[in-house]
């Protein structure tokens, strides 16, 4: 992945310390830096869908919500989650999907009946499921091109042991043309080779140990490079993405969102929601972010998230109203939303109860 910023000194990587204080470099051109991660894989036995489902991606966050008496075990009475779920179809009667390891992952085996819901619908169920160990892969390496080392980088090479070479806890900084933070991946990084860069003179090629570093999804990596010369320019550009892309599309404004200044605005401000498109929770935290805060904005991804932005921050201080444009689209599609444990709730109502608490007058349209 590459590109050049356009301002003054601005690089489009840059390897920090844990503290942002050290920069370790800067680059125009990062390889290794989007793929899979590691990914733990599920067959669900005695698999039965539900509404036609379990074709392809499956949800960003999928519970299995342990059915009937279960295990004795306390901690294998709630719901387990995986993340980022693919199905992989199977053989009939069972399932088999791939998911990235969440906090709460299920164990690597159950028996007794389990039903997974991705908090919009119920998927299906199975009988039990069982871990398909994985072989395991090396990691690919992340390689720096083009480096301008900082000081501390080159005291490291040239001291060249070990523990030298071990950089710890680092982020590789992306930023947009302007030089704006659009996200960051964590690694403890480790050298592990270093040469002379055809980009020029005093620039390094930097290999680092992949071992620990939780690449870019693929399939978010295009989405990245769009945002390469800012924030969109006009709203509703996620309108036309898949489920899969708008959460991937979601994330990357929560994360730019989080970290830039948001000039407050007077009380009494009058806010326009486009509500046509709103059809699951995704497409309502991307509206909502774009009606509070224009293209591209953030304004929460989650009921808490919400509620924290109202309380200033964002932008955003009461009173305001806001104009629910197609607000019959959103209360269709979000009135029987799931938790994690398959308890029914209206997200319509919640988030209308959210605004009126901090003093917002919302006007279904």
């Amino acid at each position: 992945m590459n590109g050049r910023g356009e301002g003054p000194g601005v690089a489009r990587y840059a390897l920090v310390g844990w503290d942002r204080s050290e920069v370790w470099g800067t680059c125009e051109e990062v390889t290794g830096l989007s793929g899979e991660d590691r990914r733990e894989t599920y067959e669900l036995f005695g698999w039965v869908p539900e509404q036609g489902t379990a074709a392809g991606w499956l949800g960003d966050r999928v519970w299995l919500v342990p059915q009937g008496p279960g295990v004795q075990d306390p901690e294998h009475d709630d719901p387990w989650l995986l993340e980022d779920v693919l199905s992989l179809g199977g053989r009939a009667g069972a399932l088999a999907v791939s998911a990235r390891a969440a906090y709460l992952a299920p164990p690597e085996d159950h028996e007794g009946p389990v039903r997974l819901t991705d908090g919009h619908r119920w998927l299906g169920s199975c009988e039990g499921f069982t871990r398909i160990v994985p072989a395991e892969e090396p990691r690919s390496p992340v390689v720096l091109r083009g480096l301008a080392p900082g000081a501390g980088l080159r005291a490291a090479l040239a001291k060249g042991t070990r523990q030298a070479l071990h950089l710890d806890e680092t982020y590789l900084e992306i930023r947009d043309d302007r030089g704006e933070l659009l996200t960051d991946r964590l690694m403890w990084a480790t050298v592990t080779a270093w040469h002379p860069s055809a980009a020029g003179p005093g620039l390094i090629d930097l290999e680092l140990d992949g071992g620990d570093f939780e690449p870019l999804p693929e399939h978010a990596r295009p989405l990245l490079e769009r945002w390469f010369t800012g924030p969109p320019a006009t709203p509703g550009t996620w309108v036309g993405l898949g489920p899969r892309e708008r959460q991937a599309w979601l994330d990357l404004v929560r994360e730019r969102g989080c970290r830039i200044h948001h000039q407050p605005r007077p009380p009494g401000r009058a806010y326009e929601l486009d509500g046509r498109h709103i059809t699951d929770a995704t497409s309502l935290y991307l509206a909502l972010g774009e009606a509070v805060n224009g293209p591209g904005g953030y304004f929460g991804a989650n009921t808490a998230a919400v509620d924290d932005c109202l309380c200033g921050s964002f932008g955003h201080t009461s009173p305001a109203t806001l104009t629910w444009h197609s607000s019959a689209t959103a209360r269709e599609h979000l009135a029987a939303e799931l938790d994690s444990d398959g308890t029914r709730y209206d997200l319509f109502a919640v988030i209308l109860e959210i605004m009126a608490k901090h003093r917002v007058t919302v006007t279904l349209a």
